[in-house]
């Protein structure tokens, strides 16, 4: 079993901290992925730094990246991933409002749509009032797919509730190479359509 295992604080320098998102293979090697974006909450405490590193791995034969929490928020590095070889994104998240909880799945359906790729977000739940940072934690971890041909319309595979604790799928990657070609839409296919000169910048085209 390969374990992807959250994230935690780790020292990097002299009162310096990065959010790092470890996983741990079958034959005892590991490696980690250091969260890039930080949010408000993060910048606040004033001794945690993003990270600088974008790296995929391999997971039993299949290639994967990490996208923690609010990264999952933005497309470019996620991209990267893909481009390297990433065929599942895995999304470990704490959020504590529901509009948190809200922002980061809208992210991962977003990845999942553009790059073909599957992606499973694993989060916090439950009360920890011992701790300022996990006091309240919302959300429902969830195996994404795109929404196409041979996948759940609603681009979800599997979805924990209530008492369920675990999200569980089983992955076609052949069908998820299989179904590009004959793809109702095929973002990743065209993604480099939007890199045309003139669509780098729009133009005010009121007379």
């Amino acid at each position: 079993m390969t374990l992807q295992a959250g994230t935690f604080l780790t020292e990097v320098a002299p009162q310096r901290y990065r959010n790092r998102a470890w996983w741990f293979a079958p034959d005892g090697t590991r490696g980690y992925q250091d969260k890039l974006q930080l949010t408000g909450f993060e910048r606040a405490a004033g001794i945690i730094e993003g990270g600088d590193d974008l790296k995929v791995f391999d997971l039993n034969g299949v290639r994967a990246g990490i996208s923690v929490c609010y990264d999952s928020e933005f497309p470019l590095p996620v991209r990267a991933q893909r481009e390297a070889g990433a065929r599942l994104l895995l999304v470990p998240s704490c959020t504590d409002t529901a509009a948190g909880a809200t922002r980061v799945r809208v992210g991962c359906m977003a990845r999942a749509l553009e790059n073909r790729m599957f992606v499973a977000q694993a989060v916090t739940t439950g009360t920890a009032g011992w701790s300022p940072a996990l006091d309240t934690n919302t959300g429902e971890a969830t195996i994404y797919a795109p929404m196409d041909h041979g996948f759940p319309e609603g681009g979800i595979l599997a979805m924990a509730r209530g008492e369920q604790l675990w999200a569980i799928a089983d992955l076609d990657f052949e069908a998820l190479e299989k179904h590009r070609a004959q793809a109702q839409v095929a973002v990743d296919r065209d993604w480099d359509g939007q890199k045309m000169p003139a669509l780098q910048r729009a133009r005010h085209a009121n007379p």
